[in-house]
């Protein structure tokens, strides 16, 4: 019997996917392991593997359409077995919302029937096609099992479709549009309407609810950063000569971040209703701006891991999502979170607590400036650190011991090397 294929949980927090791209198409053969899919979660965009063979008979969900955890968005047909549309067709469209569905026209002119009065056997994707293409499906042979016409068989048909079909458009749908436009005739200056994203919806949520229901305060502190600037260039130099590897600044703030974790725990901790859980590991969550918003990876057990470690697997990581490789579980286990623009040039911001956790540091770039050492005007380099606290769990006196870590650190870096 038919096999349907639902949109998989792939997250705790997952409630729908988005079909970024369907590696299989209609009519093609799928083996157990196969990749049929690209679905993109409240986390990250993950592959969804194939748990049965047979053949792609329809999809439900184009792509860029959304469906609920559970929902049908696939059928799967077993060797030898063929389905009619009477079968096929109205479990996935039944399951599946109208929002995420590609537009049809209402009556659908392409007709279901044979000239001999046999019943069509037609894809649900390719009858939209043909509605859309104004097709005559009767004049149309089907490659697909039981001799179903599927989307590849339409390729051909769209260029031969009777010349009586094309004024379906002409009966301009354009004017139809023209009618509700604003008074500015550019259609450039229009606004543009722009769908969330599963992974935006989650990143409003989750930031309305940090700023409605935790208390923030915000410290900020100026640093020297020219030692760990020099420390940076000496490693960097002997690293191209054996590992290869580059030592960004971040990767030095975030082993800074790391130890002080280390050495004031009740920073590292979080709010739990009427008690405060400090944390046994420092679970270091990296922000990475992506196309569609912002992720935060987690460098898990940070504290026994090497600013070697460290730097490779933040590297590592920050590949993987802007390629949208991420895992879910690859975002648990955050206890304390970074985020860093010095690159945009920013040289301060507030950031925004990420819940569960107590504290996050913002970092801003390293700025060349004219500071005071021993009495005498001097060139320095120098970068503000700011911290962003739960109030609840985080009291000042405590902030300031964090941050001022934070700083010791940075401005003598060697120590973070020992």
């Amino acid at each position: 019997m038919p096999i349907k294929i639902e949109m998989p949980k792939l997250s705790d927090t997952m409630e729908e996917g988005t079909v970024v791209r369907w590696l299989k198409k209609e009519g093609e053969e799928v083996e157990i392991g196969d990749i049929i899919a690209e679905i993109e979660t409240d986390k990250a965009t993950m592959e969804m593997e194939a748990f049965d063979e047979g053949t792609l008979s329809s999809i439900s969900v184009p792509e860029g359409g959304r469906a609920p955890v559970g929902s049908v968005i696939a059928i799967l047909l077993e060797d030898g077995e063929s389905t009619d549309d009477s079968t096929a067709a109205p479990t996935p469209a039944a399951k599946t919302p109208a929002a995420i569905a590609a537009p049809v026209a209402a009556p659908v002119a392409a007709p279901t029937a044979t000239n001999d009065g046999g019943r069509l056997k037609v894809s649900p994707l390719a009858r939209k096609i043909a509605a859309a293409e104004g097709i005559d499906l009767s004049t149309v042979t089907g490659t697909g099992p039981g001799g179903r016409i599927v989307k590849t068989d339409l390729s051909g048909a769209a260029a031969s479709a009777p010349a009586a079909a094309t004024p379906a458009p002409v009966a301009a749908p354009t004017p139809a549009k023209a009618a509700p436009v604003p008074l500015s005739p550019v259609a450039s200056g229009e606004d543009k309407r722009v769908e969330l994203s599963s992974m935006r919806k989650i990143i409003a949520g989750r930031l309305l609810l940090s700023k409605t229901t935790i208390p923030h305060f915000y410290l900020h502190l100026e640093v020297d950063a020219a030692p760990l600037m020099e420390l940076r260039k000496q490693i960097n130099a002997q690293s191209e000569a054996s590992h290869g590897n580059k030592y960004s600044v971040n990767d030095f703030v975030v082993k800074a971040l790391i130890n002080a974790s280390v050495a004031v725990p009740e920073a590292n901790a979080s709010f739990n209703g009427d008690h405060i859980v400090q944390f046994a590991h420092v679970g270091i969550s990296v922000a990475i701006a992506v196309e569609d918003g912002l992720v935060t990876p987690v460098v898990k057990n940070a504290e026994q891991k090497s600013l070697l470690q460290i730097s490779k697997e933040i590297k590592e990581m920050a590949v993987r999502a802007r390629n949208k490789k991420l895992m879910p579980n690859e975002f648990d286990g955050g206890t304390v979170t970074i985020s860093n623009l010095g690159a945009w040039g920013i040289e301060s911001f507030d950031a925004i607590v990420n819940p569960p956790q107590a504290a996050i540091l913002s970092v801003g770039g390293i700025i060349e400036k004219p500071v005071v050492k021993d009495g005498v005007i001097v060139p320095g380099l120098r970068m503000n650190l700011g911290v962003s606290c739960d109030h609840r769990v985080v009291d000042g006196a405590v902030a300031a011991k964090f941050l001022g870590e934070i700083k010791r650190l940075i401005e003598n870096p060697a120590l973070m090397l020992v």
